[in-house]
């Protein structure tokens, strides 16, 4: 058993990371920037030390001062929860020759993965179903207008090396793919340092549906149902729910045997996730897989009743999964809110400041990821994430009204949150009723903003 971890992260998935490390017996180690000396990760870990100023390249993405402060502080093993290193093989490779236990899946499998052009090739040879685009990456101007003539137009241009939404650029027509290849590659180049370029026919009015997954060294695989992340806005997820409303038991039965092939035949271990795209006709197309645990697990673990961090340390041990496909039920609908420290009303813009007072919701079906708590200033040079509220309950609407009662009563103030978006969103008859997809948020924030400022 691991006996001592390295948190290489921040925030919430920190503290989520040191709770299931605690539960489990291990003793916790967090390396912390600067920025984050009084982060609450900080405060529940056994012991804390800083691997550098603010910047994360001078931090959390250096990679020799994490393996360093393992070491010294006499760790056997490394989370790197999401994010920053958590999908860079090469940091996993250096975790195995300093003989510390990444606990994520081998090197190979995240450089696979990481490659979207690679990828996609590699579930379709798999026979996991992809999206109809380029056999690999677009090297010109000219190959990228030959592909769209092929598959038809619109078409998305997708960096190969990165997600997250940045790179990415619709295509309707030739003339707005002459002007979005080069910002996309530009773009590309400047966010993961590859200026590598997919194309994709672009897919209208589809949900973002991921099938999430536990695998041990021994062979063993299994998925745990879908998530459902089409509330979205620039490719950035805000609002996720287990099970799809837009999800059959026969549907995730078949998504589900797919993404179990397609991660056995990469030898992949550890918790991850495939993401598809999902149309009106219930056809599913995989996109990328996601190499380490992801912000929206919670929903998983609240209808499954597995805690998946849990099973990554016990996986990384060397411990069997002991569950069995037929072993996972879905008993109950959970939805995740992502609290983020923006103002909706000013188009998302970055808040910052000091959290004077913070009070999360509780009661029955509440559960909260946070790593705030009053008197806190959040750095402004992260992620904006301050908590994630997951409400559950036996139906959809029973899930949703909790998290009505939940946004209400969540306390924050001293900076602008999403609560207000949020708390629109979950009323929407469209949201209420399941029938989004990708587009819906912004088609909503619209609306919600014309309330705000009317004529």
């Amino acid at each position: 058993m691991i006996r001592k971890v390295l948190v290489a992260n921040r925030g919430e998935i920190a503290v989520r990371i040191i709770r299931a490390c605690q539960e489990l017996g291990i003793r916790t180690v967090v390396a912390y920037s600067t920025a984050d000396r009084d982060s609450l990760a900080v405060r529940l870990a056994d012991e804390a030390v800083c691997i550098g100023p603010p910047p994360a390249a001078k931090s959390y993405l250096n990679a020799p001062a994490l393996i360093s402060a393992a070491l010294v502080s006499g760790c056997d093993a490394i989370h790197p929860g999401y994010g920053f290193l958590s999908e860079n093989p090469y940091f996993a490779e250096m975790c195995a020759d300093c003989k510390l236990t990444f606990i994520g899946p081998p090197p190979e499998p995240i450089r696979l993965m990481g490659d979207k052009a690679i990828g996609r090739e590699t579930m379709r040879k798999a026979g996991v179903p992809t999206v109809p685009g380029s056999d690999g990456e677009v090297r010109s101007l000219e190959e990228a207008i030959d592909v769209a003539r092929q598959i038809g137009y619109p078409v998305l241009l997708k960096p190969s090396g990165g997600g997250g939404g940045r790179g990415m650029r619709v295509a309707y027509d030739e003339a707005d793919l002459q002007r979005a290849f080069p910002t996309a590659r530009a773009e590309a180049e400047a966010a993961f340092g590859n200026g590598a370029l997919l194309l994709e026919k672009y897919l209208t009015r589809v949900r973002h549906v991921e099938i999430q997954v536990l695998a041990d060294q021994y062979g063993h695989a299994i998925h745990l149902g879908e998530r459902d992340c089409s509330a979205q806005r620039r490719h950035q997820k805000i609002v996720e729910e287990a099970p799809s409303p837009a999800v059959t038991p026969e549907l995730r039965e078949r998504m589900g045997a797919d993404a179990v092939r397609g991660i056995k035949s990469i030898g992949y271990v550890n918790a991850g996730t495939l993401e598809f795209l999902l149309d009106q006709d219930g056809n599913y197309y995989f996109i990328e897989m996601n190499t380490r645990i992801q912000v929206e697990h919670p929903v998983t673990e609240q209808v499954t009743g597995i805690d998946l961090v849990r099973w990554q340390l016990l996986i990384a041990s060397g411990e069997r999964l002991t569950l069995r496909q037929e072993d996972i039920k879905i008993t109950r609908h959970a939805i995740e809110c992502r609290i983020n420290a923006e103002d909706p009303e000013r188009d998302f813009l970055p808040a910052s400041g000091e959290v004077e007072f913070y009070l999360p919701p509780g009661g029955p079906g509440v559960r909260v990821d946070s790593h705030l708590y009053s008197g806190y200033t959040p750095p402004g040079t992260y992620d904006s994430l301050l908590a994630k509220i997951i409400t559950f309950g036996d139906t959809r609407d029973e899930a949703l009204n909790r998290m009505r009662r939940a946004l209400n009563e969540c306390v924050i103030t001293g900076i602008k949150t999403t609560i207000p978006f949020q708390l629109a969103l979950i009323d929407d008859p469209e949201f209420r009723a399941g029938r989004i997809h990708t587009g819906y948020v912004a088609e909503l924030l619209r609306q919600w903003k014309e309330t705000l400022n009317p004529v």
